[in-house]
């Protein structure tokens, strides 16, 4: 217990260290996207491969988180007599707070692990370091290109989701509610704003860039070998799962208060 609590500062410290530097790289990148010449070769390289491993498991997510937030605000609006709103409780929620999450869960899994191992492969190999020896850039080389990817993935499938996630909810609603689909039409159109796609579509941005920034810090910092770079990548969606939900918690926050709800 003792060594533990005399552990328990360099620990902090050394967190704290990590997460600075974590800041910086990012910071480092957002930099050397204005940079010429553009990675546009391994941009598209890469977009195309994020975007094929996260389109089909972003659809069967989506169905589901429909499916179980109609459900559940169907309920509920039948208990206090709100069955009206139920359409627009529902897109609502899908919108604003499922879609990017969903997104940026399947984009951390499935594209960011890949990134993350990727670049730790290239680590252990030395081939960063010859890089850095030869005058080449890695972030602008490699890291680049592969953050701009997962953002621009993370955008269009947050619209794809968005998308199925309504039609869920508007079938789990409508048919197996029994609810009326002229109802579920006017509550959405009374109570939603363009101002809730808009913070949809910047969150996705956000969680795209977290979550490739996470992957590629630590895919370039493994330790111990093959056996490292399987540590880092379980690392790096853990890291971005935790950062997700504090940052979204926070931007969510603020649009509640800075944007006045629709009819108020």
């Amino acid at each position: 217990m003792t060594t533990f609590l005399s552990e328990a500062p360099r620990r902090a410290a050394n967190g704290l260290r990590e997460f600075g530097r974590l800041c910086a790289m990012g910071l480092d990148i957002v930099l050397a996207m204005a940079r010429r010449p553009y990675q546009v070769r391994e941009f598209v390289q890469q977009f195309w491969f994020i975007a094929s491993v996260s389109i089909t498991p972003a659809i069967l997510v989506s169905i589901p988180f429909g499916a179980v937030i109609s459900l559940q605000l169907g309920s509920l609006t039948s208990q206090i007599g709100a069955q009206q709103f139920n359409g627009a409780a529902s897109v609502l929620a899908v919108v604003q707070q499922a879609s990017p999450i969903v997104t940026t869960l399947i984009i951390a899994g499935a594209g960011g692990s890949a990134i993350c191992a990727d670049l730790g492969a290239r680590s252990i190999r030395e081939e960063i370091d010859a890089m850095e020896v030869l005058g080449v850039s890695p972030i602008h080389r490699l890291i680049v290109p592969r953050v701009q990817a997962a953002v621009g993935v993370s955008v269009l499938l947050n619209g794809l989701v968005s998308v199925v996630g309504v039609l869920g909810g508007y079938f789990f609603t409508v048919i197996v509610q029994g609810g009326t689909p002229g109802a579920y039409l006017a509550s959405f159109n009374a109570l939603a704003q363009l101002p809730d796609l808009v913070v949809s579509s910047v969150k996705a941005v956000i969680f795209g860039y977290l979550a490739g920034v996470v992957a590629a810090y630590r895919g370039l910092n493994p330790k111990g070998g093959p056996k490292g770079v399987g540590d880092v990548v379980n690392q790096s969606v853990v890291i971005t799962f935790l950062l997700l939900f504090f940052v979204n918690t926070v931007l969510t926050a603020l649009y509640l208060q800075l944007v006045p709800a629709k009819g108020t």
